[in-house]
Formats: structure tokens, sequence, C-alpha cells
């Protein structure tokens, strides 16, 4: 059994195809056949399999995927035996765009400028597309701002509450209630489905049985930001997304009696007997900026107190 083997192999799971699989490791498709022909002949069983045209894992196809990732991951450890003070290689992280605004861009700049030779590959997701990508191992970090969870297949930490606010224009209403008055002409305007605040929300919504509200959908946050500005609606966002625009005094936070479930972020990695340095480090980099993020934010509200 060949190393080359099993990285054609969970280049495929990764990918799900054998051409694209090819195309990504240099090879010929027909190369790529015999690398899995070879594997299927030491198992004695086949990989993979087409249901309607679209290639699955065989029962024996998803029992070697564990077995594989720990074979290859002794195979990097060994190949970083010589280098272990080096810390290099390409890092996957997979994050949703709120965090990935308004958190990880002076970590990964920080990372960045601390290891030069690690290279990071952000996606931006739903919570719940990162945390597959995570499992699938097309992502070797994942981050997710959700309710709490407790991760069977992956180690977990849980980085802090993300406060979420309802936002408006300037000149919008300043009370939640002006928007529940059925006569109401404004739009609720948030992102896409699947993402966990407005899932929350939408939840609370149905419980109160306020159906009076039109959605309007758009795919950013930024973009959600401008609409809202523009004053034809309210947006339910993570504080730390639009605290710059409380403060320039573009949004405002709209006052509201209502009882929201409280969100987290979390960080999610892979269950593995080994990770690399540069994951070690990235993970490291990220707890310790969770600790000094916290730090401050309660100094601040020490002297707020003082001052109050």
């Amino acid at each position: 059994m060949e190393i080359r083997h099993l990285i054609t192999f969970m280049t495929i799971v990764e990918i799900g195809s054998y051409t694209r699989a090819a195309s990504k490791l240099g090879y010929t498709q027909s190369t790529i056949t015999s690398h899995i022909q070879a594997l299927e002949n030491e198992i004695g069983g086949e990989l993979f399999t087409y249901v309607k045209r679209k290639l699955q894992l065989t029962h024996i196809g998803r029992e070697l995927i564990p077995l594989a990732e720990d074979l290859l991951a002794t195979h990097e450890q060994i190949k970083n035996m010589r280098s272990t003070q080096e810390i290099k290689g390409v890092i996957k992280v997979a994050a949703p765009e709120s965090l990935t605004i308004s958190r990880l861009g002076p970590i990964i700049r920080e990372f960045s400028l601390k290891y030069p030779r690690v290279k990071i590959i952000l996606s931006n997701g739903t919570c719940g597309q990162n945390q597959i990508d995570l499992i699938s191992g097309r992502a070797d970090v994942a981050f997710m701002v959700y309710p709490e969870i407790e991760p069977e297949k992956c180690l977990h930490y849980l980085l802090s509450e993300e406060k979420i606010v309802l936002v408006t224009s300037t000149d919008g209403p300043d009370h939640f209630d002006e928007y529940k008055k059925k006569n109401t002409t404004h739009f609720f305007i948030t992102n896409e489905e699947g993402c966990s605040y407005r899932t929350m929300f939408e939840t609370y919504l149905l419980t109160q049985n306020l159906y009076n509200f039109q959605t309007m959908e758009l795919w950013s946050i930024e973009a959600i930001k401008k609409i809202v500005m523009s004053g034809i609606g309210f947006a339910v966002l993570p504080y730390i997304t639009v605290k710059e625009e409380i403060d320039s005094g573009k949004l405002k936070m709209v006052s509201h009696n209502e009882k929201f479930d409280p969100i987290y972020s979390h960080m999610l990695i892979k269950k593995k007997k080994w990770l690399s340095p540069a994951v070690e480090a990235f993970v490291e980099l990220v707890l310790h900026s969770t600790t000094e993020t916290k730090k401050i934010m309660s100094l601040g509200n020490n002297i707020a107190e003082l001052i109050n």
C-alpha cells in the first residue's frame, strides 16, 4: 500500500470526482484509476460506486477514511520530524462571513507575519456547511456562530458569546414594537438561509405569531448594512459586525423587549492523533486572541461602572 494511493483516495473523497482529483494532483485520469484499483485489490473490495451517475463511497470506502487520515497524519508527522522548529504548510480555514469581517482579520494578519511560510486558504460558508467541510477534510479549522453545541467528531472550543442586535437606519423606529404593527411596510433584511442568527430570529417570530414581515435576502453583511442605512427596514446581526456603524452614527440599535436565545462563536478542529504544527500554532493564536479580547472587554466594563 503506497502513501500516494491514499492521498489519491482522500482527494477524491474531498472533491467528489476522479477528473477533478486528477487535475488537482497533476495526474492523468488513468493514473487516478490505477491508484484506486491498487487500493481495492489490497483491501478486497470496491471503494467507490456510481448511483444515478453520481460518485458515492461504498461501505468499505467509508470505513477506510479514518484509517487513511491516521496514516497520512503519521506520514506528515514523519516528514516534519527534521523541521519541527519551522512551521510551514497549508491551513484551510472555514468561517462564516460575520467572524471573517469582525474577528479573524487581525488574527490572520498576525499569524501570517509570524509564520510567513504557512499559506492560509480561507473559505466562507454557513455554519452548518463549515462543519461539514471540516468533517469531510475540506477544512482543517472551522468557525461557527451558533447556540451551544457538543459536537462528537471534533475538538470544540467555545470562544465567546456574540451579542445579537436589531439595527435600523438613524431615522428608523426606536423600538421593535413599531415594526410589529400589522400595517408595517418595513423589510426584515437578512442573509442566506442556514445562518444561525437568522434561524434564531425567525424561530422567535413564529413562536410569537409574528408573520407580517417581508423578508429581503441579500448576499453579504456589507450589503445588508447598506440597505438598512437606506431606511427600508431592519436587520438582526452580531453586534461586532455593526459596532463601527453604530459608533459613527450610520446605524442605530433598536430597543426591544424580546428574549433571544444566546449565540456563541465556536472553533472546531477535527479529532486526529496528530495535528500539524501550523494548525496547532493557529489554534493557539486564536485562543490567545480570544482571551486578550475578553480581558479588554472586562476592563472596559469595569471602567464604565466606575464612571457611572
